[in-house]
């Protein structure tokens, strides 16, 4: 099989995935579209060279989500209150994914990054640290830290629902 099938079957095996990862990387399935389609395409550039390419691309969405989050940082339009509050409606489990996602959105995007590998995409603590090119000990202190700042925005949010709540 020659270079070109195997970027293209690589593709059609790891989409959905990198998919997921794009979307919890943005927070939004037109953006994480973009980002995997722009990281596959910086991948086909160098496919021949690339030894492990799911890190490879992996490690290209993270530093590209980076990017544009950081051009994007002064234009972003705050949460509507809708957004922010949880209803006391029967879809509580939907709803506290939203709130997930979206305490996920306000983490730094390194910290954001080593969540979303480690935890959504159960990546090791050492495959992590390949992925971003960092120690072993950095994805584990970054970790601990985003959880707890993830713990601590669910602690505020758990008393107004227990008090809306009415079962």
């Amino acid at each position: 099989m020659d270079d070109e099938e195997r970027f293209r079957q690589f593709v059609r095996d790891q989409w959905a995935p990198l998919l997921r990862t794009a979307y919890l990387l943005t927070g939004d399935r037109g953006t994480a579209e973009d980002l995997v389609q722009s990281a596959l395409e910086k991948t086909h550039r160098r496919w021949a060279r690339i030894d492990t390419p799911l890190i490879y691309v992996r490690r290209v969405m993270v530093n590209t989500a980076t990017s544009w989050w950081r051009r994007r940082r002064a234009i972003e339009v705050p949460l509507v209150a809708s957004d922010a509050v949880a209803g006391s409606d029967a879809y509580l489990q939907v709803e506290q994914r939203q709130q997930l996602l979206a305490a996920l959105r306000r983490l730094p995007p390194r910290t954001q990054a080593i969540l979303v590998l480690r935890y959504f995409e159960d990546l090791s603590e050492a495959d992590t640290a390949r992925v971003l090119g960092c120690s072993v000990g950095s994805v584990k202190s970054q970790a601990s830290r985003g959880l707890a700042r993830l713990r601590l925005d669910f602690a505020h949010e758990a008393p107004a629902q227990l008090q809306e709540d009415p079962c």
